[in-house]
């Protein structure tokens, strides 16, 4: 739906530095309220209409609890910012009781298999979702200074939840890295000779604070788009990451190619990388801190593939 009053939001966003997928979700949901509504302006709708279409998401269409309450998160940011008229936090909706699928986990053969039938191009960064349990939008945004050759590790900076933490690197990648930090530094060189190219896109306080930031090697992007494009943001033109949907499809490829028969996305290797550090003996506090996990109890949901059971528990029948 485009409309003035979503093209205002989107600019109000923007304005106050939202991240782009968070100004792209929030629409979304805004959106999908309003027309539940029938298409009448979010100011003429109160509390209950708010409530009504919460419950709708959980009776209805059967959300889960997270999608729930991120439609919640933006109908609130929407009323507090946009209609002035805040919502109470105490509102009546029927909460979604969808429970949280369990992880689907390859094993080490299945990774191997599957790595060996990446297509090459987007190899590096598949592997890196495994090696470094890296979410797919954290490794499209890798920049080339985030990767520390010498201490075999990588920083993460406002991951989910707008958290940082450093994740090892596996000494496998280590000359594929190199050669593709060469490759940044020569697209960048070739970039720097282009009319009117602005440099990377940095957050505002950055670009404000250091001008000339976009255009050193370290700040561009490890995993560069194919092509130059004008930023929405400030229509200058600049050069962004690769496109995260470029990561799955490489990994839907390499699983189909593969013969894995299991779901298999992106967020699979990372909860690979999660079991099978656990299977190694990694400590849990260990792999929550690589992770990125507020909460040691989003952790301990992959002991669930470990031989021996959650908590190492031995199962009495192996005994019989």
């Amino acid at each position: 739906m485009q409309s003035p009053f979503l093209t205002h939001i989107a600019d109000f966003m923007r304005m106050k530095r939202y991240a782009k997928r968070t100004i792209s979700t929030y629409l979304t949901w805004i959106t999908d309220y309003i027309r539940f509504h029938k298409y009448q302006h979010p100011a003429e709708l109160h509390v209950d209409a708010v409530e009504a279409y919460l419950t709708y998401l959980a009776t209805k269409r059967k959300m889960s609890t997270a999608s729930q309450a991120i439609a919640l998160n933006a109908l609130v940011f929407l009323y507090a910012n946009v209609v002035k008229q805040p919502l109470p936090k105490d509102m009546a909706f029927v909460g979604s009781s969808k429970t949280k699928k369990l992880p689907v986990v390859l094993t080490r053969d299945e990774i191997n298999r599957l790595l060996q039938h990446v297509p090459q191009k987007h190899y590096l960064a598949v592997a890196m979702l495994y090696g470094s349990g890296l979410r797919s939008m954290e490794c499209a945004r890798l920049r080339a200074g985030d990767i520390d050759l010498q201490y075999k590790c990588v920083r993460i900076w406002f991951g989910k939840g707008g958290k940082h933490r450093i994740v090892t690197l596996s000494e496998r990648l280590i000359p594929q890295l190199k050669i593709q930090l060469d490759k940044v530094a020569t697209v960048h060189r070739q970039d720097r000779t282009v009319n009117d190219f602005a440099g990377v896109w940095l957050p505002h306080s950055m670009r404000k604070k250091s001008p000339s930031y976009p255009f050193k090697v370290e700040w561009q992007y490890l995993f560069p788009a194919p092509a130059l494009s004008l930023d929405p943001e400030s229509n200058k033109l600049r050069r962004h990451h690769i496109n995260e949907k470029q990561i799955q499809r490489a990994v839907n490829i390499a699983t189909t190619a593969a013969d894995i028969d299991k779901p298999v996305s992106p967020h699979t290797l990372r909860h690979s990388f999660a079991t099978h550090m656990l299977q190694a003996g990694a400590d849990i506090r260990t792999v929550q801190e690589q992770l990125g996990h507020s909460d040691v109890r989003t952790t301990q949901i992959y002991t669930h593939i470990l031989q021996q059971g959650a908590g190492g528990v031995v199962s009495p029948l192996n005994h019989v």
